[in-house]
C-alpha cells in the first residue's frame, strides 16, 4: 500500500520512536477511511438523509472531545472509529446529491476522490523524505482555520454562494498546510500520538475532498 510506502520512506530519517508513530498513524488512517468509505456507501445505498449543520457540528466536536479525552486509553480507538464513522455517514447524502444534481457527478466526485488521493500521497511524501518540520506554520494554521470556518458558516447562512467557493478554496490550501504539518510533527517526534495524528490527517482529507468536491462542481458540473 502506499501509506506502507511512505512509513519505510520516513523511517530513513525518522527516530525509531517517530517511525513507530508514523507507521501506527498510518495502518489507523488507512482503516478509518475504509471504515468511513463504507459508512458513507452503505448511507448512499438507503439514501439516508442528511442529519443538517447543527447535529453534523454538534456530533464532530462532540466526537473530537471525546477522542481528545480517551487518546491515551483503549477507549480512544472506539472513539476514532465513531469520528469517522459519522464523518463518513454525513459524506453519503452529500454524494447523493451531487450524482443526482449533475449528469457528470459520477466523473465529479472520482475526480474529487483522485485529487485528494493525490495531494494527500504527494505532500505526506515530500514532508517525510525531506524530513522538515513546519511547526512554525502552526499558529497560521490555526488563525486560517478558524476565519475560514466562520466565513463557511456565513456563507451557508447568508446563502452567498461566491463566498462559499472561496472559503472552499481557502481550505484546499489550509488542508495541504495541515497534512504538511502533522505529517512533519511525526516525522520529527512533535507529535508521539498515533490517535491524534490519525484524526487530524482524517479531518484534513475529509475537508480536502468536500473544498475539491465543491469547487469541481461549480466549474465542471453538467446539469
Amino acid at each position: 500500500m502506499a501509506n506502507e510506502r511512505l512509513a519505510s520512506l520516513g523511517q530513513v530519517q525518522a527516530s525509531p520512536e517517530a517511525a513507530k508513530v508514523l507507521r501506527n498513524t498510518y495502518w489507523l488512517l488507512s482503516l478509518t477511511l475504509l471504515f468511513s468509505a463504507a459508512v458513507a456507501g452503505t448511507a448512499m445505498a438507503i439514501n439516508a438523509p442528511h442529519p443538517g449543520l447543527i447535529i453534523t457540528l454538534v456530533g464532530y466536536f462532540g466526537l473530537l472531545f471525546a477522542v481528545e479525552k480517551t487518546k491515551n486509553s483503549g477507549w480512544g480507538l472506539v472513539t476514532v472509529f465513531a469520528l469517522t464513522g459519522f464523518m463518513g455517514y454525513t459524506i453519503g447524502p452529500i454524494l447523493n446529491a451531487y450524482m443526482g444534481a449533475f449528469a457528470n457527478g459520477g466523473e465529479i466526485v472520482m475526480t474529487a476522490m483522485g485529487g485528494t488521493g493525490a495531494i494527500f500521497l504527494g505532500l505526506s511524501g515530500y514532508a517525510i523524505v525531506s524530513g522538515r518540520r513546519f511547526n512554525q506554520w502552526a499558529g497560521a494554521l490555526f488563525v486560517g482555520i478558524l476565519v475560514a470556518f466562520v466565513l463557511g458558516l456565513g456563507a451557508v447562512f447568508f446563502q452567498i454562494p461566491a463566498l462559499s467557493l472561496a472559503v472552499s478554496a481557502m481550505f484546499v490550501l489550509l488542508m495541504s498546510g495541515l497534512i504538511l504539518y502533522q505529517t512533519g510533527e511525526i516525522v520529527n517526534g512533535g507529535e508521539t500520538n498515533y490517535i491524534s495524528a490519525t484524526v487530524t490527517l482524517f479531518v484534513s482529507i475529509y475537508n480536502l475532498f468536500l473544498s475539491l468536491l465543491h469547487l469541481l462542481g461549480a466549474f465542471m458540473g453538467e446539469e
